[in-house]
């Protein structure tokens, strides 16, 4: 198999677009209420030594992935198992991001269209870019980007106008305990969730290259995340906020600019689709690699197409419908699934890398 290389750029963008892909719809950290934006600040403190555990195993072994440095560290049976539940995870998950972008479009926009057609046009078009690679996923990140950050920009100058800095005040009126609800919130959603990348990434061109990606990444993606929720906790409120799924949808339908710039929601859920689509491409990807891995294939791109088809059929049975779904995301999945996967595992992992490394480096300096 052709060994794929992300530079920089690529790999910043790539991250950004998985960052913002899904939360740039809604109000993050809306449990902390008008002190949100406090609560989006701690969650990305709290995200960066998560990140350096990142950098750290890419720098320990270059050129491995997260189920590689599984074998390498637990041993050929134990990495196995471990490798088979990050792939469900992972599998899972991405299904979700899927189905969140169907949702929307569902809700939104085609009322009268059945749910499988958006979802099997979604899901071929994710795999079409897995099976070009992550170079070339990259490349297409490298130019969406900018005008995914364009458009967030646009929309909130746009909504000038329509801000009451009261919105957000008094600070602190309720105390730190939903600060802090609202802060682990925004950290399991997003921010803990570039772990895929630890599969999806594994050679770089430079040895410095993991630090840039993700921590400049990490800075980008919380500053525009800070900026959606700021925008519509200041236009709507927190109680119109707190109401509506799609808060962002909902402060961009209130742009009347002289009657002659309106319904710029256009931009809002042209960004959501980008984001989305890139971001169900990483969680396409990773599952493809870890299954590869788990049967010793070379080349996960065989296996890319029907992966696809049973996220499809597996995002017919896993809601109900749209409330069923938020109470899914919102209540369940960041404490109960999202926690062991996204922040447990990993500190463990970490832990035995260091452990396994130095002993490499023992051996090596002793033969």
């Amino acid at each position: 198999m052709k060994k794929e290389v992300i530079s920089d750029r690529q790999g910043i963008s790539l991250m950004v677009l998985f960052i913002i892909g899904t939360s740039i719809i809604y109000a993050s950290g809306i449990k902390a209420k008008q002190d949100m934006w406090i609560a989006i600040i701690l969650s990305l403190i709290a995200a960066f030594p998560l990140a350096m555990m990142y950098v750290r195993l890419h720098s320990l072994f270059p050129g491995k992935t997260l189920f590689d440095i599984c074998e390498l560290c637990f041993g050929k049976f134990t990495g196995k198992i471990i490798t088979v539940l990050y792939v469900w995870f992972i599998f899972h998950t991405g299904v979700s991001v899927i189905l969140n972008l169907n949702v929307f479009i569902t809700t939104v926009s085609l009322f009268n269209t059945p749910p499988i057609v958006p979802l099997t046009c979604i899901l071929l078009l994710c795999a079409w870019s897995v099976k070009e690679g992550i170079e070339v996923l990259g490349r297409w990140s490298s130019l969406f980007v900018i005008v995914l950050v364009t458009f967030i920009i646009s929309t909130a100058l746009f909504l000038v106008p329509q801000i009451k800095i009261n919105n957000i005040l008094p600070i602190l009126n309720n105390g730190m305990n939903p600060v802090l609800k609202g802060a682990f919130g925004t950290y399991a959603f997003p921010f803990t969730q570039i772990i895929v990348f630890t599969v999806a990434f594994s050679n770089f061109e430079t040895k410095k290259s993991p630090f840039n990606i993700y921590y400049k990444s990490m800075l980008i993606g919380g500053f525009l995340i800070l900026l959606i929720s700021l925008m519509n906790i200041m236009v709507l409120g927190i109680d119109a906020a707190s109401r509506v799924y799609y808060p962002s949808h909902a402060s961009a339908l209130r742009v009347d600019i002289g009657e002659l710039i309106q319904r710029v929601e256009i931009i809002i859920s042209a960004g959501f689709v980008i984001g989305a689509f890139v971001k169900g491409s990483i969680y396409l990807l990773a599952t493809c690699k870890g299954i590869s891995k788990l049967f010793d294939c070379r080349d996960y791109r065989f296996i890319v197409i029907p992966v696809a088809l049973l996220m499809i059929s597996l995002s017919n049975y896993t809601y109900y419908g749209i409330m069923d779904y938020f109470y899914w995301i919102l209540e369940l999945w960041t404490v109960y699934y999202a926690l062991p996967f996204q922040m447990v595992a990993p500190v463990i992992i970490w832990i035995f890398a260091e452990i396994k490394h130095k002993r490499l480096i023992t051996n090596s300096n002793v033969t």
